[in-house]
């Protein structure tokens, strides 16, 4: 059956225990679409791409009009010098909704002072949280996954600020200026890291930028693990400055058994599972730009080579 649309043959370079759910969600959404695991070079259309497939090298696939991420950061491709294609990043609406989730969890978990109720027969009705209202929370980069973590912050009544590189507002954010990264950080009672891994991220929470941080404060990070200095994370920890750190993300992964994180009472280890592309949404987006693609439109979500996403 014709479906009106240019034929495409898309060559999945992404790990094989991706290849049944995405073959599936592919074919649900976008019959035509062809999608394969090898063919000739200059037969292929299109690429999608995780770290971990076969294929790490793109020069071949002179014809290939676009290469979309399967995940949300492109570090891991964004560096190839072999890619010359164009470049999307995931924008899956499940990862989104995921991300917020976990973040609203977590941060739900610091405004309450869950930890402080332990179930061992002692009635500690002495310390009453502040109202969301009164518990400032800042988040490091206000891409999708940002915003949609701040409107799910702001919706259930918190005082949101995000920083960005231009420092724009946000439905339910305010907005602050990545070089006033300084002044955002001394309100920030929960830190939540969403940004990149890019030469201007790693690093950024370094030990003077934590000291700035409100006494007790939580951090949160999602995002990269390059973006915290884990040496000056533990030490601020051990001083009673950072009252806890989730983290879901590391310079290694998956983090050696023998990492100071996992016996650090005040830090929780999370084995990268904030938000996940799900095959059956990201699907229909992947969907919608391969025939951007092959019509010559406009791609959406396409990386800044020079910004590295």
């Amino acid at each position: 059956m014709s479906t009106g649309r240019a034929e495409m043959r898309v060559l999945f370079a992404a790990p094989d225990h991706l290849w049944d759910d995405w073959s599936s969600a592919m074919g649900q959404v976008a019959p035509e679409v062809t999608l394969v695991r090898e063919g000739a070079p200059d037969s292929i259309d299109a690429i999608l791409f995780a770290p971990g497939g076969e294929i790490e090298d793109l020069s071949p696939y002179v014809n290939a009009r676009l290469v979309q991420s399967m995940w949300a950061g492109v570090e891991r491709i964004v560096t190839n010098p072999t890619l010359t294609q164009p470049l999307a990043r995931m924008v899956d609406p499940s990862l989104t909704q995921s991300m917020a989730e976990y973040c609203t969890g977590w941060t739900m978990r610091a405004h309450l002072g869950m930890d402080i109720y332990r179930q061992d027969g002692t009635w500690r009705n002495g310390t009453v949280p502040p109202l969301a209202s009164d518990r400032p929370v800042t988040i490091l980069g206000l891409g999708e996954l940002g915003r949609a973590v701040g409107r799910m912050l702001s919706g259930i009544g918190f005082s949101v600020r995000g920083v960005s590189r231009a420092g724009r507002d946000a439905p339910g954010v305010e907005g602050i200026a990545l070089d006033r990264l300084h002044d955002a950080l001394a309100s920030a009672q929960v830190l939540i890291s969403l940004l990149p891994d890019t030469e201007g991220t790693r690093n950024l929470l370094n030990a003077r930028a934590l000291s700035l941080l409100p006494r007790g404060a939580w951090i949160i990070n999602p995002g990269r693990g390059t973006v915290i200095d884990h040496e000056a994370l533990i030490a601020a920890l051990d001083d009673g400055h950072i009252g806890h750190a989730v983290l879901d993300v590391f310079r290694t992964e998956p983090l050696p058994e023998d990492h100071p994180f996992w016996s650090h009472p005040k830090v929780t280890v999370t084995p990268h599972i904030a938000a996940e592309t799900r095959a059956e949404t990201a699907a229909v987006i992947v969907a919608e730009n391969l025939r951007r693609a092959m019509a010559g439109e406009p791609i959406h979500n396409l990386v800044d080579r020079q910004r590295g996403y």
